[in-house]
């Protein structure tokens, strides 16, 4: 049951990441913005935590990441922006509503 309540929290986080890019100008923000919205929604996350998140949703073509040492530039792309708004689905990310 632990395994499947992580699972769930991971998936949850990463749409929250996704909808936190989606609300940023220009759709683009660093992790440590993202870390406190994502703290704010619930999820006591490390920044390590979301770095590794952040890492995923770029190898899943969600996101675009830019290491500046101390901190990432992330950048939403036009397929996280639809599976953030659930027009598109990506295993791993939970669905908007669902």
């Amino acid at each position: 049951m632990k395994n499947k309540y992580g699972q769930f929290l991971r998936e949850d986080q990463r749409l929250v990441i996704l909808r936190v890019l989606v609300d940023m100008p220009g759709y683009r923000t660093n992790s440590s913005v993202v870390t406190a919205l994502v703290r704010q929604f619930g999820h006591d996350a490390s920044r390590d935590q979301v770095k590794t998140e952040l890492h995923w949703l770029a190898e899943q073509g969600l996101s675009t990441v830019e290491d500046m040492e101390d901190v990432l530039l992330v950048s939403l792309t036009e397929r996280g922006a639809d599976v953030a708004a659930g027009r598109a689905t990506v295993p791993g990310v939970r669905r908007p509503g669902a």
